[in-house]
């Protein structure tokens, strides 16, 4: 089976998010089972001088979008054992940035109609298009529509994943009739209509064979009036062909035992995993105890992460004589309630506003707990990796928090972390006061992190959930097309 996977951003080569990992470790798993797995993305400025410069330049196409005709270049690199595509065009992708520029609807429309264009210049035609996210949401109706007929694409399936509904690509409706050429049949009953604007995303939702999500929980959360985003009534109609599957991570990427990052490796084992808590405090000028539980927060600064229910209960959670490391950039007032919790208790604090891998997996490595109070979370990779490092997750459930955390139960042993399910700053609070109570009961504490280290958080069975998915569109070739003989 071949498999395209249309994404705007994907590692190796340019991350923002945990749409880059699942784009970038995914397409390996499936590889692993058999698939002929590609990847295709822009070339952004951004991507490092040394994996831009092993591409190489297969085709160049023009590509139009209204009275536009743009120049396309495809370009073609073998990384880590996956065949990756760039579609190139300097006026669109050679910026500082992947997103949020004045023109990223033209931007992205460009992607979506120069994904399917190289299908008519590649050395790869697959049966299957598997989109992400809004920025790839209009290939679906492009191959249902503009392109259902055309030789080299009308076989062409696709599957369209959700990776946060909230985003959605929505623009105003002479933008995108002038980008896509059309009028407006293109905001009809079937069309991406969305209360007067334009939808991108919804391109995909009607128009894709298939939909998926990124765990069981959301799938169904997006469904409610709540949680779906104005869209939950369309998800509904299409629930026969929604699909739940909880993310994995890179465990080869992700790996304590060898990770450079880290000050000492280890698997199993807490006295050296607490080895890396005391280098965590010696870097960050916290005051070094093995003793005193240490919380640690990787996270976007938004209120979509439960910021908010910790800004109620910050105080009170300090109080507990534990330490606090945040990483992270986002907004503005939650940067600040950090910054000053940091003046207030120096040496119980620590902060670091921004990006920065290697102190991400440290702080993974070197914290007790990891706090994750999510108002909603489609998937979530931040638990799963805190669990491959023996960090304690304490999470709300909801969406993939809920279908990967399981709270502690002290009847019966069983549990990899604790949680809450109202989203309540009281029941935060609760809930972080009993999972200390439990760091400080050290047999119970090696039973929780015991639990967590029998999971496996591969893309072993997510890989494959998603080839029977796609053999579900796709039919089974006959080994001969000969046709019979009879006499």
């Amino acid at each position: 089976m071949k498999i395209l996977f249309a994404a705007s951003e994907a590692v190796p080569l340019v991350k923002t998010g945990g749409l880059a990992d699942v784009a970038g470790a995914l397409p390996k798993a499936l590889r692993e089972k058999g698939a002929d797995v590609r990847v295709i993305l822009p070339k952004y400025g951004t991507i490092p001088h040394e994996l831009a410069e092993k591409f190489e330049p297969i085709a160049t196409f023009r590509v139009r979008m209204g009275w536009r005709n743009q120049y396309c270049g495809l370009l073609k690199a073998e990384l880590d054992g996956v065949v990756y595509y760039l579609i190139d065009n300097e006026q669109y992708f050679k910026r500082s940035g992947l997103y949020g520029y004045d023109d990223d609807a033209e931007r992205f429309v460009f992607f979506c109609h120069a994904v399917v264009e190289s299908l008519f210049h590649s050395d790869f035609v697959p049966d299957i298009i598997h989109c992400h996210d809004w920025q790839t949401g209009l290939i679906p109706f492009l191959l249902k529509t503009r392109y259902r007929y055309e030789p080299g694409t009308r076989d062409v399936k696709s599957v369209y994943t959700i990776h946060n509904l909230r985003y959605q690509g929505v623009f105003g409706r002479q933008l995108l009739m002038d980008l896509l050429g059309s009028g407006e049949e293109l905001f009809g009953s079937e069309g991406i209509d969305f209360h007067g604007a334009g939808n991108c995303m919804l391109g995909g939702l009607r128009y894709a064979d298939k939909l998926t999500t990124v765990s069981p929980s959301y799938a169904q959360e997006i469904q409610t009036e709540y949680y779906g985003e104005k869209l939950d009534g369309l998800l509904r109609w299409r629930a026969g062909d929604l699909s739940g599957i909880v993310n994995g991570i890179d465990t080869c990427l992700f790996d304590p035992m060898n990770d450079p990052a880290l000050a000492v490796p280890y698997r199993g084992s807490l006295p050296r995993k607490r080895k890396n808590k005391l280098a965590l405090q010696r870097e960050l000028g916290l005051t070094e105890s093995e003793d005193m539980p240490l919380i640690g927060i990787v996270s976007r600064l938004v209120s979509q992460k439960g910021f908010d229910l910790i800004e109620a209960v910050l105080e009170q959670i300090l109080s507990e004589d534990v330490q606090l490391v945040v990483l992270g950039s986002g907004d503005w007032h939650y940067e600040q309630m950090f910054r000053r919790a940091e003046a207030n208790r120096p040496g119980q604090v620590a902060t670091w506003f921004g990006f920065n891998d290697g102190l991400a997996r440290r702080i993974y490595a070197g914290s007790d707990l990891y706090l994750m109070p999510s108002q909603f979370e489609p998937c979530g990779l931040s638990q799963l990796l805190a669990l491959r490092y023996k960090s304690v997750p304490i999470v709300r459930e909801t969406g993939g928090l809920r279908d990967t955390v399981r709270a502690y139960n002290e009847y019966t042993g069983e549990g990899n972390g604790f949680s809450f399910t109202n989203y309540n700053a009281h029941d935060l609070l609760y809930t972080v006061r009993r999972a200390i109570g439990f760091y400080r009961d050290s047999e119970t504490w090696q039973r929780i992190v015991a639990n967590g280290a029998k999971d496996d958080y591969s893309w072993t069975r997510s890989a494959k959930a998603y080839l029977a998915l796609y053999a579900s569109i796709v039919p089974q070739r006959e080994e001969s097309d000969a046709w019979p003989v009879t006499s």
